[in-house]
């Protein structure tokens, strides 16, 4: 068996707190803060929300139990899970903040019994397989989360509330963020660096074993350094080829996924990810079908719309759905532009380079006509089949709709999809689920309101991926 090192382990913890005895994995929280500070801090709270504690040391751990629980009642292991947990001081600003982080403290392959030969596994993990602790001086986990969130300069009004019944308002679930995090140091990340495309020591994560891009076809256990950098940034191409999550999602995930299914020629035919607009009618199946006719208004080869348009442009989008660029005004001057001249819909090709593309934003109610965003470089491909167009007619047909044959977070063939935006962000692509999945899924990159506590089906994809990967 070999193994790898992930983390620095910190000073000898304080104190244990061990999960509920009848779960079937004991998980165990490490207090490692020094006194006074995180899970010692003294002051004197009111109780909240089912937490009994009387001081905010004594909620903060409570709060940790209540997620070292949820875990514990649903993994199976018979090695003692430690979490290696401190409060300290993450990075911050008035309007954003890092909530916590958590990651397995070693990796090991090649042991007795590991299931997919030449792949790390995580310290948790392995001692579930094995059914022994492969280090026993070391904790599994190391968790670290922010003490000064909701302070006026990190997320100023923003604050961690620590009841357990999810009724957080406005304030951030205490519980829901550590839950997300412990499954990342249970194993829902990979170790191979998604920037570069580098895999630890040469070897790759099980992970990679179910990570493919759907437009080259390949694992990520199968490609190039350079191949897995690129994969990295095909928003709506990343997919989980497991079977048990794929098979949970198709019955979770909401039916029908916003999108711009391109038609004819067949040459470019497929599914384009669209951000949506909040202005305007929502988009609806079976959505309008039409013929795409860009508007050119400025050098070289722009379409800005930001006001009235030229005859020209009026004739040519005119029952069609219109193509602009984005820049220079609102979307909803450039929605009603082409709206007026009598485009049926319209689709705004961002101006700088990123995916997936981000929804339109601004109110107008006398935009009556669907709006999307798509990104640059998709927008560019359009262009391209576009400038075979006469002077009305461009013979690229799309429809702008809700495509029925796709569910919200995973693609055409069922698949899950996996966030891998452009720019690659770090410490959230590849080990997330995708953001287009709806209802939302614990394991996306940001927390949303919405979530729950749990982790399985019918509210939650978070087990059904560890199970694909061993657990």
């Amino acid at each position: 068996m070999k193994r790898f090192t992930l983390n620095a382990m910190a000073a000898a913890a304080a104190c244990l707190f061990a999960s509920s005895t009848w779960a079937a994995a004991t998980i165990v929280i490490v207090n490692g803060d020094p006194a006074n500070v995180g899970f010692n801090d003294p002051t004197v709270v009111a109780p909240v929300g089912g937490n009994a504690g009387t001081t905010l040391g004594t909620q903060r751990l409570n709060a940790f139990q209540a997620a070292a629980n949820k875990w514990g009642a649903t993994l199976t292991s018979s090695s003692t899970i430690r979490v290696l947990s401190t409060w300290e001081a993450l990075t911050c600003t008035p309007t954003s903040a890092v909530l916590g982080s958590a990651g397995a403290t070693q990796v090991f392959r090649d042991f007795a019994g590991a299931p997919q030969a030449g792949a790390w596994y995580g310290k948790a993990q392995t001692g579930k397989l094995t059914g022994s602790d492969p280090d026993s001086s070391t904790a599994d986990i190391r968790a670290r989360f922010n003490i000064n969130l909701g302070t006026a300069s990190c997320l100023a009004g923003s604050p961690f509330y620590l009841g357990l019944d999810g009724n957080h308002g406005t304030a951030v679930d205490l519980v829901t963020v550590l839950t997300h995090e412990f499954g990342h140091g249970l194993g829902f990340q990979t170790y191979t660096n998604g920037s570069t495309g580098a895999q630890l020591s040469g070897v790759p994560s099980i992970w990679d074993f179910f990570l493919k891009d759907a437009t080259t076809n390949k694992l990520w256990k199968d490609m190039t350094n350079a191949e897995r950098a690129a994969s990295s940034l095909k928003s709506g191409k990343l997919v989980w080829t497991g079977a048990i999550a794929n098979a949970a999602g198709a019955n979770l995930l909401q039916q029908g996924s916003p999108a711009l299914t391109l038609i004819s020629p067949a040459s470019i035919a497929g599914t384009v990810q669209v951000g949506t607009a909040s202005f305007g009618p929502a988009l609806s199946s079976p959505g309008m079908t039409g013929e795409i006719m860009p508007v050119v208004d400025t050098a070289p080869n722009l379409g800005l719309a930001c006001g009235p348009l030229s005859a020209a442009n009026a004739a040519a989008v005119n029952g069609k759905i219109a193509l602009v660029d984005r820049g220079v005004c609102s979307f909803t001057i450039k929605a009603k532009a082409v709206q007026d001249a009598g485009a049926i819909g319209v689709i705004v090709a961002d101006n700088v380079a990123g995916s997936p593309p981000p929804g339109l934003g601004g109110a107008d109610p006398s935009v009556t006509i669907p709006a999307v965003r798509i990104s640059l470089e998709d927008g560019n491909a359009l262009k391209v089949a576009l400038a075979k167009r006469t002077r009305l007619h461009s013979n690229v047909f799309a429809n702008l709709g809700v495509n029925l044959a796709m569910r919200a977070g995973a693609d055409a063939a069922g698949r899950l999809l996996m966030f891998a935006p452009n720019p690659y962000q770090s410490g959230s692509s590849v080990s997330h689920y995708d953001t287009s999945a709806f209802p939302n899924l614990l394991m996306e990159p940001a927390i949303n309101g919405d979530l729950t506590h749990e982790v399985t089906p019918p509210f939650d994809l978070s087990f059904p991926l560890l199970r694909d990967i061993g657990w």
